[in-house]
Parts: C-alpha cells; sequence; structure tokens
C-alpha cells in the first residue's frame, strides 16, 4: 500500500492504480503529480501528491486545447489523407494546427472539420499514451509521409519518446491529454492563416487553422461574443476610423505615421510619463538613433541579436540601428567615476528602436519595426535592490490604473534550475536577484506567478500583463536584472572604502512600447477615451451661420481653460453634423441655437449619453475639470 495526498485528504491505495480510479468527477481530466503534469491514466507507484485539474486553471486549459488540436488534427487526417501534420499546440487563447496541403482549405472545409470534430468527440475515443523508441517512431512516420514528424523526432536527444493514440489516429506530443475525446464540450473553428514552417521564410508555408473550446455551450458563446466585440474595438480599424494613425505600404511595413490626433493621444501619453518619472527621481536623457557596430559586439546583442538588426555601412565601418537603449545609458553613466552616494542613479528614456521583424508577425501597432520603448536603467548598489524594485512596482501601478487597468498579471520568470549552464551568472547572483524580486513583489503585497525556466539568459525578470475590458492580458511593464551588461562594460561605483565594485543594474519598462500600449488602449476603450485622454475634448457647434460669431467666441473660452477643443460650422444639418462628432468619440458637443446665444449658455451632449441639457460655460467647466479629476 502507498500513501495518495489528494483533495486535501490521504488515502491509501494499491500501488498501480491509475489516478482516474481515485478521481469521482469527470469535470477532471488531468493532474499534477508531486508537481508534475500528468495524464489521469498514469499508474501510481509510490506515495506522492496529486493535484487535480480542470478547465479553471491555466495548466488544465492548456491541456484542454491541446486535446482539441490533436481531435482537429485527426479530422482533418480522415478528411484529406494527403494532409501533412506539422505542430499543434495550445495558445494564449485556444488552440492551432499547422498542415500541408497542396489545396488552401475554404471555409466550407472548415465546416466539413467541425462536423467531423463532432463526431470523434460523440465517439469518446481514448487518449492513450505510447512511450516508443524514436526509431520505431522516425520509421512509423517515415512510412505515413509525415516528413516534419520525422524533422521534430531527429532533433529529439532521447531514445525514448510518446505517441498518442485516438484510435488510428497517432501524433508525436509529450502530453499530457484529456482522458478521452469526450471530455471536450463546445468548439469553434476561428480562422485560417498561413505560418511558415518554424517561422521561417526559406521553409515552406503551411496552413493554420485555430480554434477554441469550452466544457459548455454557454461559455463558448460568451466567447464568441466577446471575439465580436474586440472586432468592433479592433485599434487597425478605430485607428482609420479616429484618423489617430497609419502605416503606409509605399513607406515600409511596421512603420507608424501618427496623424495629428494620434500625436496628441501620444503627446499626453509622453507627457504623464515625463512628470512622474522626473516626480520619482529619475533623470531624463537621450540617446541617437545609431552607434558603431563595436558598441553592439561589446553588450552582446550583435552575437544574439544579428539577424533582428539593422547595420548601417557609413565610411567603411559597420554601424547599427538601435535595437534597444541599454548601451547608450551605460555610456553616460561611465562619462565619469561615480560614487556610492551618487546611488541609485536612474536614467530614463522615451526611446526610438528599430527591430528586423519578419513581414507575416507584424500586426497593426502590437507588432511593429520601429517602436519606442519607456526605458529605464537603475544602477544601484545591492543592498538598495529590494527598494528600488518595490519603487517599480508602485510606480507601475499607480501608471495602469491612471488608464484604467486595474486588473492584472504578474509573472515571475526565473532560471531552470535544470539548466544553469544556459544562463549568464553564478548561483549567487541569481539566488541574490531572485529573492530581490521576490521580496519587492511581497512588500507590496503582489500575487504572483512563478515562470520556471521563463527567465532571458542575462538575468530573472517580472511581467505584469494588463487585463483590458475584454479579459485579454497584454504584456505591459518588464523589469529585468542584468548580469550581462554590468561584466561586458565593467560598470561601478566607488564604495564607502574606496573600492570599486561592480553596480547592480535594473533594467524596467513600464508601458513597454508606447505603440503596444497605445494599440492596447485603443481596444480597452474602444475608440472612447476618457476626457484627459481624448485628442479632442470639444465639439462647439452652432446650429446656424447665425451663431458662428458666438460660437467663435466660446471656442476661444474653451481653449483658455486648456481645453482640446474644434467648432463644426459645416454646411450640413445639425442632426448630420451631430451623428458624425458622436461617431468620431469626441466626449462632449457644445450644441449653440438661439436661445444659447440670448442666455450666454451652451446645450451639453455627452459622448453615449447624449442631451444633458443647458447650462451656462463656467458650470461646464467645471464639470469636465471634476471629471478628469476623477479619472484615475
Amino acid at each position: 500500500m502507498i500513501k495518495v495526498k489528494i483533495d486535501g485528504k490521504i488515502v491509501e491505495i494499491e500501488r498501480g492504480k491509475r489516478i482516474f480510479e481515485l478521481v469521482s468527477d469527470r469535470k477532471f481530466f488531468a493532474a499534477r503529480v508531486n508537481g508534475d503534469l500528468s495524464d489521469l491514466s498514469t499508474e501510481i507507484t509510490e506515495d506522492c501528491e496529486v493535484d487535480l485539474l480542470d478547465f479553471s486553471s491555466d495548466a488544465g486549459r492548456e491541456v484542454y486545447w491541446h486535446s482539441a488540436s490533436h481531435i482537429m488534427a485527426m479530422a482533418v487526417k480522415q478528411l484529406f489523407p494527403g494532409a501533412k501534420l506539422a505542430i499543434g499546440p495550445a495558445i494564449d487563447q485556444g488552440f492551432y494546427y499547422d498542415f500541408d496541403l497542396n489545396r488552401p482549405f475554404s471555409p466550407e472545409d472548415l465546416s466539413r472539420i467541425e462536423q467531423r470534430m463532432q463526431q470523434i468527440i460523440g465517439q469518446d475515443i481514448p487518449f492513450e499514451r505510447l512511450p516508443t523508441k524514436k526509431t520505431d517512431a522516425i520509421d512509423m512516420f517515415e512510412k505515413n509521409g509525415e516528413s516534419y514528424k520525422v524533422q521534430l523526432l531527429n532533433e529529439i536527444e532521447d531514445d525514448e519518446i510518446t505517441l498518442y493514440r485516438n484510435g488510428e489516429f497517432v501524433d508525436l506530443c509529450r502530453g499530457p491529454h484529456v482522458g478521452c475525446t469526450g471530455n471536450i464540450g463546445a468548439f469553434k473553428l476561428l480562422s485560417l492563416a498561413g505560418a511558415y514552417w518554424r517561422g521561417d521564410v526559406k521553409q515552406p508555408m503551411l496552413q493554420r487553422i485555430y480554434g477554441i473550446a469550452y466544457p459548455t455551450p454557454d461559455e463558448l458563446n460568451d466567447y464568441l461574443k466577446k471575439i465580436e466585440e474586440a472586432k468592433q474595438r479592433d485599434h487597425r480599424k478605430l485607428g482609420a476610423d479616429l484618423e489617430l494613425f497609419s502605416i503606409f505600404e509605399e513607406a515600409g511595413a511596421g512603420l507608424v505615421y501618427w496623424h495629428p490626433k494620434g500625436a496628441t493621444l501620444r503627446r499626453l501619453i509622453e507627457e504623464y510619463w515625463t512628470q512622474e518619472h522626473i516626480a520619482a527621481g529619475y533623470q531624463i536623457n537621450m540617446t541617437p538613433h545609431i552607434a558603431r557596430g563595436h558598441l553592439w559586439q561589446q553588450s552582446g546583442h550583435y552575437d544574439f541579436y544579428r539577424d533582428n538588426m539593422y547595420l548601417l555601412p557609413v565610411e567603411n565601418e559597420e554601424y547599427v540601428l538601435k535595437p534597444m537603449n541599454c548601451p547608450g545609458h551605460i555610456l553616460i553613466y561611465k562619462s565619469k567615476v561615480r560614487s556610492y552616494r551618487e546611488l541609485p542613479l536612474k536614467y530614463a528614456e522615451l526611446g526610438t528602436v528599430y527591430r528586423k521583424e519578419l513581414s507575416g508577425t507584424l500586426h497593426g501597432l502590437l507588432r511593429v519595426r520601429g517602436l519606442t520603448i519607456d526605458d529605464a536603467h537603475i544602477f544601484c548598489q545591492p543592498e538598495q535592490i529590494v527598494e528600488e524594485l518595490a519603487k517599480v512596482l508602485i510606480l507601475a501601478k499607480k501608471f495602469l490604473n491612471r488608464f484604467g487597468f486595474h486588473d492584472f498579471r504578474i509573472e515571475l520568470s526565473v532560471r531552470d534550475p535544470m539548466e544553469k549552464t544556459k544562463y549568464l551568472g553564478t548561483d549567487e547572483e541569481w539566488e541574490r536577484a531572485e529573492t530581490g524580486l521576490i521580496a519587492a513583489l511581497e512588500n507590496v503585497g503582489t500575487e504572483y506567478t512563478r515562470m520556471e525556466g521563463e527567465a532571458v539568459f542575462y538575468g530573472p525578470k517580472i511581467d505584469i500583463k494588463l487585463i483590458d475590458a475584454l479579459g485579454r492580458p497584454w504584456q505591459a511593464t518588464t523589469i529585468q536584472f542584468d548580469f550581462n551588461l554590468p561584466r561586458r562594460f565593467d560598470i561601478e561605483y566607488m564604495d564607502r572604502d574606496g573600492k570599486h565594485k561592480q553596480v547592480v543594474v535594473i533594467h524596467r519598462a513600464i508601458y513597454g512600447s508606447l505603440e503596444r500600449f497605445i494599440g492596447c488602449l485603443i481596444e480597452h476603450y474602444a475608440g472612447s477615451f476618457p476626457v484627459w485622454l481624448a485628442p479632442v475634448q470639444v465639439v462647439v457647434m452652432p446650429i446656424t451661420d447665425k451663431e458662428t460669431r458666438y460660437a467663435e467666441q466660446v471656442l476661444q473660452r474653451c481653449r483658455k481653460q486648456g481645453l482640446r477643443a474644434e467648432i463644426n460650422n459645416k454646411s450640413e444639418k445639425i442632426n448630420y453634423r451631430i451623428r458624425e462628432v458622436e461617431s468620431s468619440k469626441v466626449p462632449y458637443m457644445l450644441i449653440l441655437g438661439q436661445r444659447e446665444v440670448v442666455d450666454k449658455a451652451i446645450s451639453l451632449r455627452k459622448h453615449k449619453e447624449g442631451n444633458l441639457g443647458q447650462m451656462k460655460l463656467k458650470d461646464f467647466f467645471d464639470l469636465v475639470a471634476s471629471e478628469q479629476g476623477g479619472e484615475n
């Protein structure tokens, strides 16, 4: 007999029992055994702790969606036997599978695939885990013409791998999976896209089918409604409709051109950033857009990121269009000997950088080639780490709250303890850095998820993903330690004892990139920005030409109050002009007729709320001031 802790209780069972024999509720479809993900068919052979997984957990959703991707691949192979299988992972929202087929899938094909998937789910076919010798798996996939699976197998070092079988369908996979196809409740295939094998433009173009699945039809329908709403909030569509930005193909993909309204929005975001950083003790600096190639060789970026960098020949020497701002800040720090009395020294910059992203990965403002990062580097002593990290977390929360984000997902990315050779820095440095990040998170009372193996090679980090109005996560704040640059650039300070000691460098960005942050803001607010952020806050609208003179006076008074105001005295009828301004999502309209001229007043309309009645202009200014003050 062995002891198993499950569902908060310790039970004694016979060795060799399978997990599903201990589970009475069908909602559970996978488990963690001593922390390792496992199928419910796994035999229990020793004392252990079993955590059952359902759809409510991140790990459970990943297993669920990955299983749905296998069911989709099984359906495709039944309907299109000539299709070659590539990969089919779970993603943040749902799953996809890549196929190589000699003709494009059509919308009608997706409908047929959905119908076949429903049949497979109805048959409740078990997912069987098959430990297999790699050589035998290669022989099988070669015989079946599955060249992509053979390529993946040849890259695996282990002699034994795992396959999963559903009836006659067999796929290469580590698992785990749900117990049977019938565990999948409601699903929908969402879209088709092209995708290069391994993301390499030199490789074959595959066809990718995206899908989503939920335990119940109601949950699926709620998600599909959010998808439809997301389409209406798409920042690319709203960016054009509201005249915020353009990306001109003739000028180059991934390069953003800000229209006056978009530039105003961006300026407001930058001004708030500058004001708050100066108040928090940061010093603002500026660095050039290009630098000599050897600087990037010294920093290590040349070796690790060369394929994503723009290289420029200048007078028989290679320059680089900067992909990040770190080396420039370090050069400024090293421009003189620094004392411990100066630390922490905080440099911040809204620095535009350039990265050679593949054209297929570009997506409006969310993935661009020219981006502005709100970079800052904190140069400090080891004993200052926790306090400075806590200050960054507090500042980040203040920023995100100001822009209407109050729900966050915080991740602590640390190195894989089994793969230490993949990371720079000593055990002592990693321990100090990870301990500092954890202490800072706990000091500010912040919950977080520990992400093993997700650290960058030069240090651990904290990522803050903000949750928008549709519940979607967006990468925003990043706080990183760096063991690489202090050594490569020999960054030091003179301590109390007169000795030079290596400084600690903390990288951090709160917005992340301005482009991505603004894209997120547009979708979060669906283009209806709060008054303090609206590019145009007020439109003054005379009903006829008779009120034009008074309208000009009202316009000037609005501008003297610091409001971003425009006049709309077009020749169209007033109702048409009201609809036009309403569609442009301006917060306020001041309608002026003869009655308003006589009463020296305005008739106020508010976006989404309609007519608020007549009031004095001063009362309107008080209303706007109170609204802007309350937007925190």
